[in-house]
């Protein structure tokens, strides 16, 4: 009973480290990827807790070891900090809380770590150690600059303050010892993923956790994402199956190849799925590509080739049933975008790894993709718009993704379908079709 119980109890990560490591990238990035593959988890950041605390910052002497009041003050938002962690993973159903926090002492790592026990969570400790000036320099100034601490200073300001800052926890900070920390379960990642130390990962998040930290990376890039051609399903209004382009999806194809010429990307990759509309939409692209069968369209099942109209006459309560939980629903025979996210979870694993990558895909796709990168829920996931002949260029920043939309001036049909007011299974066929969008 208590090996159940302790196998299905929740986690607590703790991302602890010096200022401008990279802490809250990591711990932003991980709470993403973690609801994205379905993992219910908040992130909590003492940081902030402080800042509603203390509504204006004045200088780095408030992180001074001698300041009493401002130690105290932070003691305190950490305490709030775990109350609400605790609220979160026993009352609210959460499953994993990311708790953002410098830890300067062994001492305190161990009071988090007594506090997960008598609450039955287990910890997780992330901790990113990091050398190298430039790399912080270059840290304070992607993060800091925007930070609500430093409104209306300049570059050299907030560098110099936020300097002086470090020093304050230089002295006291203890790293993560491979002798002392021993009973500890941890990764260490050292100057920005160049060397790992992992001990005594207990379960399977652990392990998803540690195989995500050890593939992204900070290196600027750039993501590239559209659908393949019109295809002459498309234009019949049909979901699914495995058509050629239709003529505008081939000058569509060709307009792609010129784009990305122009562009003059250094290194781009480009991946198709295994479907012809993917494929001969990249054979314009003048670059070699790779195939990925895990980046071909949802499965419709039964109502492959259909149309919605078609899918209303003959499976109408199925078609009710997509439109009230349309991330759940599962096609007879086919898969739902719940399915598709865990499908995709290898090729979001080497988007990360990668530098300048263009995927060739298809609109669920493109959406579980782009909602991974934008931090969009399960419930926004199936609605994004994801029009044909466009390619969005994704460009990671600090703590999210900066979108640029391009549209390659070629008509095309609109597949997008909002969901309908009415979703009862008893409503007439007028109401479930308000939305399919015009077709031939």
């Amino acid at each position: 009973f208590l090996l159940i119980c302790m196998t299905n109890c929740p986690t607590l990560i703790v991302t602890v480290g010096l200022p401008a490591r990279g802490k809250t990238y990591i711990s932003k990035k991980l709470t993403r990827y973690l609801n994205w593959i379905g993992v219910p988890t908040k992130e909590f950041n003492v940081g902030q807790y402080r800042r509603e605390c203390v509504k204006i910052y004045k200088s780095f002497e408030f992180f001074h070891p001698d300041n009493e009041e401002g130690l105290k003050i932070r003691r305190q938002c950490a305490l709030t900090a775990l109350k609400d962690v605790n609220q979160y993973l026993t009352v609210e159903g959460g499953q994993v809380a990311v708790f953002d926090a410098t830890n300067t002492t062994r001492e305190r790592r161990w009071t988090i770590t007594r506090f997960a026990e008598q609450n039955s969570f287990k910890v997780f400790f992330v901790e990113s150690v990091c050398e190298d000036p430039d790399v912080i320099a270059e840290n304070i100034v992607q993060v800091k600059l925007g930070s609500p601490d430093y409104i209306d200073c300049n570059t050299e300001e907030v560098i110099e303050d936020f300097m002086k800052r470090i020093k304050c926890y230089e002295n006291s900070y203890q790293p993560l010892d491979d002798v002392l920390d021993k009973d500890l379960s941890y990764i260490k990642i050292m100057d920005v993923g160049r060397r790992y130390l992992v001990n005594r990962v207990l379960d399977h998040i652990q392990s998803r956790i540690v195989y995500y930290l050890m593939n992204i990376h900070i290196t600027p890039r750039s993501i590239y994402l559209c659908r393949h051609g019109e295809s002459d399903l498309n234009v019949k209004g049909c979901i699914g199956g495995d058509s050629g382009l239709s003529g505008r999806g081939k000058e569509f194809a060709k307009c792609l190849g010129k784009f990305i010429e122009e562009q003059n990307i250094k290194n781009l990759k480009v991946w198709t799925s295994q479907m012809k509309r993917t494929i001969q939409t990249a054979e314009a692209v003048a670059l070699p590509y790779e195939q990925w069968k895990a980046l071909n369209e949802i499965d419709a099942g039964v109502c492959e080739e259909m149309m919605y109209e078609e899918i209303q006459v003959h499976f109408p309560v199925e078609f009710s049933l997509r439109d009230q939980d349309k991330y759940r629903y599962r096609y007879p025979k086919g898969e739902s975008y719940e399915d598709l996210v865990q499908r995709l979870e290898p090729v979001i694993m080497e988007l990360e790894r990668q530098e300048n990558v263009l995927v060739i895909c298809h609109q669920a796709v493109m959406r579980c993709l782009l909602a991974y990168f934008l931090d969009k829920s399960a419930e926004e996931l199936p609605y994004l718009k994801c029009p044909l002949h466009t390619v969005l260029k994704l460009t990671p920043v600090a703590y999210g993704c900066k979108v640029e939309s391009v549209w390659l001036n070629v008509e095309a049909v609109n597949t997008h379908r909002d969901r309908p007011e009415n979703v009862d299974i008893s409503r007439m066929p007028e109401e479930a079709l308000f939305t399919v969008p015009a077709h031939q």
